[in-house]
Order: structure tokens, then sequence, then C-alpha cells
């Protein structure tokens, strides 16, 4: 699953996405100083795999990871092809969730592209283009569909009702995750449009230290048009995550996070976010071998998440043993977890819970 860093160009993308990667990209103060995406592979921070590691003191141990990829700048015109518009909108649309940096932070020595500071004014500046787009596709399949609504395909003329809805939601300057669209409709017609504003999004506030715990009116103003969104908004100082960054031990990364208020890295609550955001879950294998995090979609079936760790599993599945994450760091065996009647045995339509430690048997 990935995750795109956007945002105009020059307000801290890959700043931040060296922040969460440690991968060192070409970060300046100039636009368009990152061209070709930059990707990492991010661990999603997990205390309870640090627990089970504890219990169970395996060889190995293997956090959950997210993808993420540091996307060029974007600037007015970008759905024309202006700047590097046409690769930029390629590399999102390959997304599956947007982390979109906003810069709410005045600083008379970083250039903006703009020349001033406005977060609206640079959300709405890619929203344009990124809604411009999104029209242009879905008008190219409603002329596609035309003549079968017009002869009567019952199929055509439905669709024709959902892509009119899209075309008049994104001309009204609004993004096509606003609209709630049933279970069915999005299944059958609207996933396969591959629309960049029906994405996940979440607004990063990139703000300087004073702004770290609380945020500034430039933020309160981006809560206040997102509200209706269905979008995240995360406050983040990513100079001082930059700074936290280079100090080379966790005892003066936490003494620097202490002396400015904060509990844990943003970066960590950053990661956090964006695998809720994609609707993924954590499920556990724990053995002397290895102790490992699991991604699932939310809402899969036991043999949809025994697939993640291979299709073998999911063909041949038979059954899962499973327990909580409470009941096995409260009783820290399979024994003891035994004797306590705390595994249970699922079957083919058991829906998995975040934290659940599973073992599976199948056969192929």
């Amino acid at each position: 699953m990935k995750a795109g860093i956007v945002g105009l160009p020059n307000v801290g993308k890959s700043t931040l996405f060296n922040c969460l990667s440690n991968a060192k990209a070409q970060s300046a103060n100039f636009p368009f100083c990152t061209i070709e995406p930059n990707i990492g592979v991010v661990n999603v921070p997990d205390k309870r795999l640090d627990i089970l590691a504890d219990l169970v003191k395996p060889e190995k141990v293997i956090p959950a990871t997210v993808e993420i990829l540091d996307i060029a700048g974007l600037v007015k015109g970008a759905s024309k092809g202006e700047g590097l518009g046409n690769q930029f909108l390629g590399n999102i649309r390959e997304t599956d969730a947007i982390l979109h940096v906003l810069r709410c932070f005045e600083d008379d020595n970083i250039v903006h592209v703009d020349g001033s500071v406005n977060p609206l004014r640079d959300k709405e500046t890619i929203d344009i283009e990124l809604q411009l787009k999104d029209l242009e596709s879905t008008e190219k399949r409603r002329d596609k569909i035309l003549r079968s609504a017009r002869t009567g395909n019952k199929e055509a003329q439905k669709e024709l009702l959902i892509l009119d809805q899209i075309i008049a939601t994104l001309e009204s300057a609004q993004n096509v995750r606003s609209i709630a669209f049933s279970e069915e409709d999005r299944l059958n017609y609207v996933n396969m449009l591959q629309l960049i504003t029906d994405k996940p999004v979440m607004y990063i506030c990139n703000v300087s230290e004073d702004g770290a715990i609380s945020g500034n009116d430039f933020v309160d103003q981006i809560k206040q048009v997102v509200a209706q969104e269905n979008a995240q908004v995360l406050i983040l100082a990513v100079s001082i995550e930059a700074d936290i960054n280079e100090l080379d031990s966790y005892d003066e990364r936490q003494l620097f996070l202490e002396d400015i208020g904060l509990t844990e890295p943003g970066s960590a609550k950053l990661i956090r976010s964006a695998y809720k955001l994609l609707s993924l879950q954590t499920y556990f294998t724990a053995g002397e071998k290895e102790v490992k995090a699991w991604t699932f979609k939310k809402g899969s079936t036991a043999p949809k998440a025994a697939g993640v760790i291979h299709t073998d599993f999911e063909k041949g599945f038979i059954c899962a043993e499973v327990t909580s994450f409470e009941d096995f760091s409260r009783f820290g065996s399979d024994q003891k977890l035994k004797e306590a009647g705390k595994i249970r045995v699922e079957g083919k339509q058991y829906i998995v819970q975040d934290g659940d430690v599973m073992h599976f048997r199948f056969n192929v």
C-alpha cells in the first residue's frame, strides 16, 4: 500500500520524507528539487509488537510497513502539463492515499512559490488541478457510454447518473471523496475511474516550533475548510522533526521532545495515521523464529488475512487459532492461553480484528 506526499514546491515534502524514511531525499530551497518520486518503506510504530517480542523472545522481530512516495511539487496549470504536472499526476494516481503538506509558518528565508504564505490558497491550487484532471477523465468516460445510455442500456444509464453526479461535484470545486456513494455504486462504477480526488487524504500542517503542539491561525483555517471533506488534519513541525532525526541516541531524542512538550516524534504519529487512512490494520504471528506484524485491509475475513502471508494459506485455509493481543500479553504463552481457554478456533467467515494473534491451519 502506498501513500504519496504531495504539495506545492518548497513546502517541506522532501524534508518530511527524510524524517519518515531516513532515505535522505534531496531537499533544497528552490522549486522542483524533487523530480522523480523518492520511495521509502517505513516501519509502522507499534508498541504491541515490542511487548510480544519481550514475551516470546524470538530470533527476529518484523514490523508492519507502509510505502511512502515523495512526489514532485505541483503548480498552477499542472492539469494542462505546466511544470511537472503530467508526471506529478501520473505518480499520484498510483498511490492509495494522499499526504498533502501545507505550509503553515512564516519564514522570510524560505521562498514560497507564490510569494506569500497562504495555506488556504495553496490547498485550493492543488485541489483545482486534481479536480480538473478528474473532470477530464470522467468526461471521457461519459462520452464513451453516452450512446449506450441513449439506446436504453440500463447499466449505462445507471453509470451515466453516477458520472453526472461526479462531474457536477468537480465543477463546483468539490472533491469526489465528499460524495457518499453506496457500496454497490462505488464497486461497480466509481472505483474503476481511479479518481485522484476520491483518494483518502490527510492534510499535514507544517508549522514552526511554537505551533508544534496546538497549531496556529493557519491550522485553524485549514481545519474549518476541510471539516466537510471527510479528511484528517495533522499538525507537524517538519523542521523540528528533521532536527530530532539528526540526534544519535534515543535518550537525546526523548529529551529534545520533552523540552518542546511532545511525548513522541510527530513522524511516528503520522505513520500510524497514514496506516489508518489506508484502512489498514495489523494482526500478529508469534513464534520462536519470529514475531511479525502483518498488514491487512480492515474488514478482511480470516482466509483473506491468511493470504497476506502466502496465497496457499488462503487457497487451502482450514481454520485459524486466534487470541487477542490483550489476552496474549496477560497470559504470556500459548500453553497458559490454552489452559485459560483463551484460544479460539475460527472459520472462513471470521472477520479479523486489529491486534489478533493468529496461527493458521491450511492444506494445499
